[in-house]
């Protein structure tokens, strides 16, 4: 975003710069040239009222010569009234053809104009007609050259000049905007890195009162909102989760002793009784979420702990209990995969990792632990129908499930894989779903 603005505003200015170059060096070009134009004509024009005032007085040198004119007029010359040249400062007899230079019209005693080159690649002249006593008519000529020359000068000058400022004005803009909205990436780059688990994490204030330092302002406050609501959040699901424990084992106690005698609603008691540990079991995963959604606060203890041990023991106590005696249970581990963690925390993710497996697998569970590139990895591989590709995200929500009749009458809450990617995440580690090769589905931890 911020080099989205950076390129924008260098553009911008750029263009801006590049317009104002273009409009003022138009102005400026034809500013001077009309200036050097005026000067041109005004001298010439001098030249021609002298000649005029020395026809006036009959002063006129004989044989028509004329001397030579001053500020650099290039010819002055006589014509009378048929048009034959009676004075030049050049010979008389070959004078330069100014037959195109307009006479001065009714009312006005002088003219000037400016005449294209005699010949190709010749040069443009100034021309100033003036009227003379004895219906005499003065003519006075300068070479434009020197005035192309210096109009072209500039407008070279400026043509090899706007590249350069053009450039030098985009990279301007990039470093002002740059060192403007620095401030900005260090705001995205913090309010990117908080997490539900870091919403203690603030943006940092440049201080100042403008846009940038009033939006950083903004986005703290909102940051303290979002973290005060968080917090309410959790403390009620854990209050509440922690309140239900109570009433619900009395009432499950109550529904056992009633199972336990013979009655004739014996099936609607077993029922409630299946209810209600589903509701046990719920309020626990809350409270267990509760707890590590607490943040810093509330991370995991840290000690040695061997997560191939921790496969074992729990394929033993499934063996023992017969819990999930409907697949087989099959480990792989073939040596000790140390790791550092809360042991009490691994095992709780290994056993909804496992109760997933089995829940939706056909024959066969796999369960491996091994060491691999600095990560301790727990795999678990069913062979049942799967988890689509688009789902293999998903399936770690809260409360998910892909089949909801199955998962209930399977008796699953919908939170087993959250908690095991949180108990993961705790440890700085993650769990993700992964095709198996022979089809089913594959759940991988991996932690430190």
């Amino acid at each position: 975003m911020v080099s989205g603005i950076r390129a924008r505003t260098a553009a911008a200015a750029a263009l801006a710069m590049a317009a104002v170059l273009a409009g003022g060096g138009l102005w400026l070009h034809a500013l001077l040239r009309a200036n050097l134009l005026d000067n041109t004509t005004g001298r010439a024009e001098l030249a021609a009222r002298k000649v005029a005032a020395q026809l006036d007085s009959r002063t006129l040198p004989t044989g028509g010569r004329l001397p030579a004119p001053e500020s650099g007029v290039d010819l002055v010359l006589v014509r009378d009234a048929a048009g034959r040249t009676v004075a030049s400062t050049g010979d008389p007899k070959h004078t330069p053809d100014l037959g195109g230079a307009p006479l001065p019209g009714p009312g006005d005693d002088s003219r000037s104009s400016v005449l294209p080159p005699a010949r190709p690649g010749g040069e443009r002249r100034a021309v100033v007609v003036v009227e003379a006593p004895g219906a005499h008519t003065v003519y006075a000529m300068t070479v434009l050259g020197d005035v192309d020359d210096a109009t072209r000068a500039v407008a070279i000058g400026l043509l090899a000049g706007a590249p350069p400022l053009t450039g030098f004005a985009a990279a301007l803009a990039w470093w002002v905007t740059g060192r403007a909205l620095r401030p900005v990436s260090a705001i995205r780059s913090e309010l990117a890195a908080v997490t539900a688990s870091e919403l203690d994490r603030r943006v940092p204030d440049p201080g100042g009162a403008d846009e940038i330092a009033r939006l950083a302002r903004t986005v703290n406050d909102t940051l303290d909102r979002l973290e005060r609501s968080d917090a309410r959040q959790r403390q009620f699901t854990a209050d509440a989760s922690h309140e239900l424990r109570n009433p619900l084992a009395a009432v499950r106690s109550r529904l056992e002793v009633a199972l336990a005698m013979d009655r004739p609603d014996r099936e609607s008691v077993a029922a409630a009784l299946a209810d209600t540990e589903r509701l046990q079991a719920i309020a626990a995963d809350l409270l267990l979420l509760a707890r590590l959604d607490g943040g810093p606060a509330s991370a995991p203890r840290s000690e040695p702990v061997d997560l191939a041990l921790l496969a074992a023991e729990d394929a033993a106590r499934r063996s023992a209990s017969r819990v999930g005696s409907r697949v087989a249970l099959r480990l792989d581990a073939q040596a000790p995969v140390p790791a550092s963690g809360d042991p009490a925390w691994l095992e709780r993710a290994l056993a909804n990792l496992v109760d997933n497996a089995v829940r939706y697998a056909r024959a066969e569970v796999t369960v491996r632990a091994a060491a691999h590139d600095g990560w301790a990895v727990l795999e678990v591989t069913d062979d049942g129908p799967g988890i689509p590709e688009a789902d293999r995200d998903r399936v770690f929500e809260r409360f998910v499930r892909l089949d909801a009749d199955r998962g209930r009458a399977s008796g699953g809450t919908g939170l087993g894989l959250a908690i095991a990617r949180e108990i993961a995440r705790a440890h700085g580690g993650d769990v993700h779903a992964l095709s198996a090769p022979a089809g089913g589905a594959r759940l991988v931890l991996r932690i430190p």
